[in-house]
């Protein structure tokens, strides 16, 4: 089940959200006074289709965090029913050759707009090499790089690299909606909870999570500041983090930031976490809501 519609710029947009394949979430961005509409990524065109036939909109823009095929795939499906050439479809400049249909190239700090709603570029490689992410309006559509709990892969790297693109984003104001792309976040809690589980906000969010789940709803947008509290890819200077981490990865107490934090990235890739069963989480106790 999706997650609510909420607005930007003054009610003037909507943002919705469209689940497809197994686990992404697609964010249509919907300008009711044109009834036209935006996709923030996705893996296919067909499910986007379907939501904005169902409710009178036209697809006109296309925003692409990064090039995986399971965010361009929604290019490719309308490249195929002829219709990509009329759209705009904005990427990462350097990687202008990679983005299907591609007509406006953005860097670090450049505007892009949709309807009465603006956002800034943030480019943040880590996940991948040209990973870009859309800011404004108290949301930031991140793609792979922040999820909720959690951070991408590093396929490009280096790990420095992810880890100032995450500082870049955990500098957005609290309240900030983090809009990622997939719905990680059980799996990515339960490794949270095995570097740092003398954590409260941690266990109480643990307990949200698990009942929201439970319920069929999705746990994403998140906020920047409940990140900050409870992201472990955030958290590389706190205490029992530091220690857990140094100790499972062999690391010297006095390991700097960026190793903890390239050290906490390969712990979690080793997924001992999915040892740790829900008997074994904090379910019982008083929740964040």
């Amino acid at each position: 089940m999706p997650a609510d519609p909420f607005t930007l710029a003054d009610s003037r947009v909507r943002v919705h959200q469209v689940l497809d394949a197994k686990d992404n979430l697609i964010w249509v961005l919907e300008d009711p006074q044109s009834g036209t509409a935006a996709a923030v990524d996705g893996p296919s065109a067909s499910n986007v289709q379907a939501f904005v036939e169902a409710h009178d909109l036209r697809l006109t823009t296309i925003f692409n965090t990064h090039t995986h095929p399971d965010h361009i795939g929604i290019n490719r499906g309308y490249e195929r029913r002829g219709q990509l050439s009329s759209m705009t479809v904005i990427g990462a400049a350097s990687r202008a050759d990679d983005i299907p249909g591609l007509t406006r190239a953005v860097k670090e700090g450049d505007e892009v707009g949709f309807g009465d709603a603006t956002f800034e570029i943030i480019e943040t490689p880590g996940h991948i090499d040209g990973h870009i992410c859309f800011a404004g309006h108290g949301v930031v559509f991140c793609g792979d790089t922040m999820f909720a709990g959690g951070c991408g892969y590093l396929f490009d790297g280096p790990a420095s690299a992810m880890k100032h693109s995450l500082s870049k984003l955990a500098a957005l104001p609290a309240p900030t909606r983090v809009c990622c792309a997939h719905e990680y976040t059980q799996d990515n809690l339960r490794f949270a909870w095995l570097v740092e589980p003398d954590s409260e906000a941690l266990a109480a969010r643990i307990r949200d999570v698990w009942k929201i789940r439970a319920e069929g709803g999705c746990t994403v947008p998140s906020n920047i500041g409940l990140e900050r509290a409870t992201n472990p890819f955030l958290r590389w200077h706190a205490p029992t983090l530091r220690r857990r981490v140094c100790e499972r990865m062999g690391l010297l107490d006095d390991a700097t930031e960026e190793e903890v934090f390239a050290a906490t990235r390969a712990l979690k890739d080793r997924k001992d976490h999915r040892e740790i069963t829900d008997e074994m989480l904090p379910l019982c106790g008083p929740s964040l809501a």
